[in-house]
């Protein structure tokens, strides 16, 4: 069996709780091969591979998004009536309301000419009017160039050569998640689409909060990427999740309820419950660690200020940050900065380390982000006993707390988003509760043995890809 993985912004080059999934899936199913279709930013950006790549990871080709070029020169494209309203569905109608068959089948018939249409007549007669109906205060030719902007990463892709597989699956919806949809498609098989976190929802928390985004078309950028992620339910023959929550957020964005179906995460428990110190830390200190990237999303600057406040009242506390700093090198200084100006002792940023050498000797762990999934930073740390102080986000009260396992009690503290003294005063509670604090570790350990174990989830993923690799459900759809 061939099976084609498509990432976007993750595997292979940057470190992180969805390519370390993806690393999972190709190293454990070594009869497989895989080929995987990574959707990346730049070259300067993503070039370096942060991962060793299984011998069955057959192949990786690698889109830049970053580079795609509007060029000088294009071909001049005719296009029937039904091509253009079909066109004019995609850059104007509401998601709820698009043929999404039309649509599949124009991107199929015109793939190799995508790009030409976007600068062709259709595509700015489109645009005028949208422009004139809308009654837009914005020149024109601005509002038109946001539209290419827009769409002409995706009509790049769309135009790429389509890998030979026998099953293609995607982690994302987004411009993933349409790649997927596009080969699924022309090729007649079948497609998997797994979402770990909503990407429609943390992209149009991007978008609010985007400098790059004039106000006039940030709905007009979240409508974009809700198109996106409902081409992808609808072309999926299966649509997995992590939670329930989340199960209802796809709903609610438009996929049928009746393709999705929960597969938590699931971490390797021997390998992390019984560790030892490698005394690379400290003695006498009272160990904080965090392991995410420092990207805002994980809003390592609101962690900060917690423990500025934890400092002073514990002045043998250490904040320990491990992973990836140069994802973002801007919103690292940024933290850096901070650390500076709040005059903050013992904050160390470890970078990309073995964390199974740093989790002994840590009394507790946090997590401060503004939107996950079910994160494997969590499951890890309750594998290895060590309980958290997190954000009530994505699944985070559900692993802490215990609401879809069998295993009851508490394994750490929920508290809200961006409130940095609801964090400090949970991590004072959890140092001067001792005895409550070993026994969220415990908890926290007895739930992931119970329920998020590693074989757990690959065995449900086999069996998916043995049902669906088989053509069960292979050809066109929609």
């Amino acid at each position: 069996m061939r099976v084609c993985l498509i990432c976007e912004g993750c595997y292979p080059y940057i470190p992180g709780g969805v390519s370390s999934w993806v690393q999972t899936m190709c190293s454990r199913f070594s009869d497989i091969e895989f080929v995987i279709w990574s959707i990346a930013t730049t070259r300067a950006d993503m070039s370096e591979y942060q991962y060793a790549i299984p011998a069955n990871v057959k192949e990786i080709r690698t889109f830049y998004l970053g580079e795609t070029d509007l060029g000088k020169t294009y071909r001049k494209v005719k296009m029937s009536r039904r091509d253009h309203q079909t066109l004019q569905s995609v850059v104007t109608g509401r998601p709820e309301e698009i043929d999404w068959k039309a649509i599949l089948d124009f991107l199929m018939r015109h793939r190799t000419r995508l790009p030409d249409i976007l600068m062709g007549e259709d595509f700015y007669e489109i645009c005028l009017e949208e422009y004139q109906r809308r009654k837009l205060k914005n020149v024109f030719f601005h509002f038109l160039w946001n539209l290419r902007s827009m769409y002409f990463p995706l009509m790049n892709i769309l135009s790429d050569d389509i890998p030979e597989a026998d099953l293609y699956h995607t982690v994302s919806t987004g411009y993933a998640g349409i790649l997927g949809s596009s080969a699924s498609y022309v090729t007649g098989k079948p497609l998997l689409l797994t979402e770990h976190g909503i990407y429609t929802r943390e992209r149009e928390e991007d978008i609010i909060r985007a400098n790059w985004v004039e106000e006039d078309f940030k709905e007009m950028w979240i409508n974009f990427f809700k198109k996106l992620s409902r081409i992808a339910y609808n072309q999926a023959s299966v649509v997995t999740s992590l939670f329930r929550v989340n199960k209802t957020l796809q709903v609610e964005l438009g996929c049928p309820e009746e393709k999705i179906i929960i597969i938590p995460n699931g971490v390797n428990v021997e390998a992390l419950e019984n560790l030892e110190s490698a005394h690379r830390l400290e003695p006498g200190m009272f160990h904080i660690g965090a392991v995410l990237r420092v990207v805002p999303i994980k809003d390592v600057k609101t962690m900060i200020l917690a423990f500025a406040d934890v400092k002073e009242r514990i002045p043998q506390a250490k904040l320990n940050i491990m992973g990836n700093c140069g994802e973002n090198p801007e919103y690292y200084r940024e933290c850096l900065d901070l650390i500076r100006d709040l005059g903050i002792r013992d904050v160390e940023f470890l970078g990309q380390v073995n964390i199974r050498e740093y989790l002994p000797e840590m009394k507790l762990l946090l997590l401060s982000s503004i939107s996950e999934g079910q994160p494997l930073a969590i499951l890890e740390g309750m594998a290895a006993r060590r309980p958290f102080v997190a954000t009530n986000v994505g699944d985070c009260r559900g692993l802490l707390e215990g609401q879809d396992s069998a295993v009851k009690g508490p394994a750490g503290l929920v508290v809200p988003v961006m409130d940095s003294r609801a964090m400090a005063d949970a991590i004072w509670y959890c140092y001067t509760h001792p005895e409550q604090l070993r026994q969220m570790g415990e908890t926290g350990h007895r739930r992931v043995c119970d329920a998020y174990r590693q074989e757990s989830f690959l065995a449900k993923y086999r069996r998916l890809y043995e049902k669906l690799g088989g053509n069960v459900h292979g050809g066109h759809r929609i």
